[in-house]
């Protein structure tokens, strides 16, 4: 079978592929990365559910039928390896391994499996691994991340790019079935009193963010969203709020799992863990008084990348930064891209409204997006990029943030009549971001007819509000431009704003 090319020309040029196997007490995984970047995209992403974990808490060995389950997987993600041309493989293990008695043997017929060696990682370098994860999934993140797997729960504090100290307690789904005998109420028991022995994350998350990393609890927000009927199946960046929360994980703690809306999309192999994880995430929430609860796609596996960049690269913005990795496949002249945010961000200054850093690194964002769908056919780019940006797999970006940018290259391409779109995306994006994307495509409608989307010439032709007047300022050699077509653009620009328009020739 002949090797992937890292050469394809839809893939960024970051060399051969990295990939990381993810040796979990529940779950056995493989994740291909188009390379090592502030971005990373999977290419390829598998799981086994082995349930490396189970009753390691009552008799202290990896299950036999479990271990031969894994090393069967490791085996095929070998291979898998091998055909993506991968140039760097990472293998972690983390709590089964670990504190299983047979975890030694167990980790050296795995490296045999996988050929490669393989990372047993502490409970502090696991928490430090998913603080990294969030650190990389999360623009500038504050509060405390909770990683729950099948064989513990790490909880370690983060604020910007600096990481406290974390801590490991045996609160793992696998494991708490295990040692309460399958018994919720022993299971709640043993969750509070070993919460209640590190009141100083709980204590120190009041007020603050509770990042949820980890199957469970992913699984648990997706049939949360499916309850709300929410409009975005987008797992990363999704908030619940905590009253909300606690009736819902009640809800799942005391109903049988076959009765939640949408329990088809949960495995069945891990539907018997989530009253465990309903449970854990509540005590969570009544001792913590987390002002939310965001869900992170990010965690170890993340973080363990995040911490192979350098220092410049861990600094980047990770929503500017995929945005300008689809600005260089997608776009017609990705400097283009470029030139829209600085000739947008001179009209809303000489306008006069104001930008938080918010909606400076939205606007950013969808300038660079701008072009995205200009292959699809011209009745479908609106509806094809919006697709495209509602469900791309973006880091730092919240989901009414999502709706915007997605919103803002949907009205460039159809006009600007909120009627065009349906009401459940412009319900989540919310009023203010809603007129914003309005006001950014108005800006695009102008842009484009006058740049045919290609860099140098929007430096060329300011757009600057002056007094009651939109004016659009045109060098003479560029003056054939101002047509019926542009005037109609600036028309509506000027409409949407209450402003006169004016075409200067200069």
């Amino acid at each position: 079978m002949p090797a992937l090319s890292f050469e394809a020309p839809g893939r960024l040029k970051l060399g051969r592929p990295v990939a990381i196997i993810d040796i979990g007490s529940n779950s056995v995984r493989l994740v291909a990365y188009e390379g090592l970047s502030r971005a990373v995209t999977p290419i390829y992403n598998e799981k086994v559910l082995c349930g490396l974990g189970r009753h390691v808490a009552t008799t202290g060995r990896l299950d036999e039928e479990a271990v031969d389950r894994a090393l069967r997987a490791l085996a095929r993600f070998r291979v898998l390896c091998d055909t993506m041309n991968v140039s760097d493989i990472f293998v972690l293990a983390t709590a089964a391994a670990r504190d299983a008695s047979n975890g030694p043997a167990f980790l050296e017929a795995a490296a045999k499996a996988c050929g490669q060696p393989i990372s047993l990682l502490s409970g502090a370098e696991e928490a430090r691994a998913s603080a990294l994860g969030v650190i990389a999934g999360f623009h500038d993140p504050d509060g405390i991340v909770g990683d729950m797997g099948g064989g513990s729960l790490e909880l370690v504090d983060v604020r910007g790019s600096q990481v406290g100290q974390g801590i490991t307690m045996p609160l793992g789904g696998l494991a708490l079935q295990d040692v309460s005998g399958g018994s919720l109420k022993k299971a709640q028991r043993i969750v509070r009193e070993a919460l209640e022995r590190a009141p100083e994350y709980l204590e120190n998350l009041h007020g603050r963010t509770f990042y949820a990393v980890g199957g469970t609890w992913r699984a648990l927000a997706k049939l949360h969203q499916a309850a709300r009927d929410y409009p975005l199946h987008v797992m990363h960046g999704y908030l619940i709020e905590p009253d909300d929360g606690l009736d819902f994980l009640r809800l799942v703690e005391e109903a049988d799992a076959k009765t939640l809306k949408d329990i088809e999309s949960v495995s069945e192999a891990r539907r018997p863990l989530l009253a465990y994880g309903a449970m854990v995430l509540e005590e969570i929430i009544r001792l913590g008084q987390p002002i939310e609860v965001a869900i992170s796609a990010f965690g170890v596996r993340e973080g363990v990348l995040f911490d192979k960049l350098d220092a410049a690269t861990r600094e980047r913005d990770p929503l500017i930064a995929a945005a300008s990795d689809l600005n260089l496949l997608r776009s017609r002249s990705p400097r283009h891209g470029e030139e829209l945010c600085q000739w947008t961000e001179a009209f809303i200054r000489s306008l006069g409204l104001p930008e938080v850093e918010y909606d400076i690194r939205l606007r950013r964002a969808a300038c660079l997006l701008a072009d995205i769908g200009w292959r699809a056919h011209p009745d479908y780019r609106g509806e094809q990029s919006l697709n495209l940006i509602a469900y791309g797999a973006f880091a730092g970006l919240d989901h009414p943030g999502r709706a915007y940018l997605a919103l803002s290259i949907f009205f460039r391409h159809e006009g600007l009549s909120p009627d065009k779109v349906g009401s459940r995306i412009k319900t989540l994006a919310g009023p203010r971001l809603l007129e914003r994307a309005r006001l950014l495509a108005a800006l695009m409608r102008v842009a484009y007819p006058v740049s045919v989307a290609m860099e140098g010439v929007l430096p060329q032709v300011p757009l600057l509000a002056r007094g009651n007047q939109i004016v659009l300022q045109l060098p003479a050699h560029l003056e054939p431009l101002a047509n019926e077509r542009l005037m109609g653009r600036m028309r509506g620009l000027g409409k949407l704003l209450n402003m006169d328009t004016v075409i200067e020739i200069v």
